[in-house]
């Protein structure tokens, strides 16, 4: 029992269509019609459904090898023989796109020399070219994993999805799209059987968005986050001192690399938006971008005009934020920026909290997460952990790879 089952799962979860289908009253001849450019494919997902039980593949394109697509690329690299060895589980790089070229292989990019390889051999980068690319290799268990930041790859996460591609990224533009768009996402996911995974859109490696979906389908509800999402910010607020004034502490976040190249996105509070409308959702909620109430902690003339103008600008403020610490270092209170949703209401601000907070001890760049629901009423879920760095990133990023595999 199950022979023909196998059969047709197998070709059903890689999008390869049965045109006809012919049986005797055996289930050990089973004869089936299918497209020839499937062919290749289908053979494939059948030998890997009957044969291979305890062995998985998975065949990745990986756009943008930045501080976090690079640092994917060595994990997987080093990770590679144990994950075969002992999960039966074999990952192949079958496409690489940088910011200036793109190299394929359907039998799997070699690692150890990727850069040279792409440098070598590689044609000049065009996002159209990659995907139509992708779609023809026509290879099964395909994963589409995005480590850019930038809204072009994220437009494509619709048409991948459809095309029975699942969807890994970093990159938090299409998560906190218009809610319509979300929506339309995960349902592609769904009714085509592939994964869109994008736990790193907010805590980098921290197992957030999993924890709360896992709340949720076993039928928990969440009532209040509270959450210091961003680690750029942490970093600034816990490194401010008498001898190091707000501008010069952003000068060094963003030389850290703990910021973005502009960190006024970061002061701006527009990546934490992003994070806490991402929860929001995940947590039930159908909120878009103009739901959350953002208080500024800097004024709006400090985010006009060039680069230079602002750190020109911020150095007005360097004696205000000191008179500030200094009265909280009395009060022993600290800043921290942080983002809240109670029952459907979100903000994300500046605050004031005492020694008796969970965010208070937060060193460094670290990310926290207060998750209250109707089981965790009276004790709070508390996830806390490194927020940002390409490492932990990546670590996460490789994390949802692997469970598109299903193991």
């Amino acid at each position: 029992p199950g022979i023909s089952a196998n059969l047709f799962r197998s070709l059903a979860r890689n999008g390869i269509s049965v045109i006809a289908v012919a049986q005797g009253s055996s289930e050990l001849n089973i004869s089936i019609a299918i497209r020839k450019e499937f062919l290749v494919k289908a053979m494939n997902a059948i030998h890997e459904g009957f044969f291979l039980t305890g062995y998985k593949e998975l065949n990745i394109f990986v756009v943008g090898t930045g501080v976090v697509g690079g640092a994917l690329l060595r994990q997987i690299h080093r990770q590679q023989p144990v994950l075969m060895k002992t999960h039966r589980l074999k990952i192949q790089v079958a496409g690489i796109a940088n910011i200036d070229r793109m190299i394929f292989d359907e039998e799997g990019i070699k690692l150890d020399r990727w850069e040279k390889t792409i440098k070598e051999k590689g044609e000049p980068v065009d996002m159209d070219k990659f995907v139509a690319v992708l779609k023809k290799m026509n290879l099964r268990n395909s994963v589409f994993v995005d480590c850019t930041g930038h809204p072009d790859p994220a437009s494509r996460y619709l048409d991948l999805l459809s095309s029975f591609v699942s969807v890994v990224t970093p990159n938090k533009i299409a998560a906190s799209s218009d809610y319509a768009h979300y929506c339309a996402l995960l349902e592609a996911a769904k009714s085509h059987n592939v994964k869109f995974l994008f736990e790193t859109n907010v805590g980098a490696g921290l197992p957030v968005i999993n924890t709360i979906n896992d709340l949720i389908m076993s039928g928990d509800r969440i009532i209040r986050i509270e959450a210091v999402l961003s680690g750029t910010l942490n970093y600034i607020f816990n490194t401010l001192s008498a001898d190091m004034p707000l501008s010069e502490t952003i000068k060094q976040a963003k030389e850290k690399g703990y910021s973005e190249p502009d960190p006024r996105i970061d002061l701006s509070g527009t990546d934490v938006v992003r994070k806490i409308l991402i929860l929001s959702r995940i947590a039930g909620y159908p909120m878009e971008k103009e739901d959350i109430v953002v208080k500024p902690f800097l004024p709006a003339e400090c985010f006009e005009g060039t680069l230079e103008d602002f750190f020109l600008k911020v150095k007005k403020y360097d004696e205000m934020f000191e008179k500030q610490r200094q009265k909280l270092q009395k009060e022993n209170k600290r800043w921290r920026f942080v983002a809240r949703l109670d029952e459907g209401k979100a903000t994300v601000q500046l605050m004031e909290v005492g020694s008796d907070h969970p965010a208070y001890v937060l060193e460094g760049s670290n990310n926290i997460i207060i998750i209250t629901t109707e089981r965790y009423k009276e004790l709070p879920m508390v996830i806390k952990g490194y927020g940002a760095g390409a490492e932990v990133t990546a670590a996460g990023v490789f994390a949802d790879i692997i469970r598109c595999a299903n193991l």
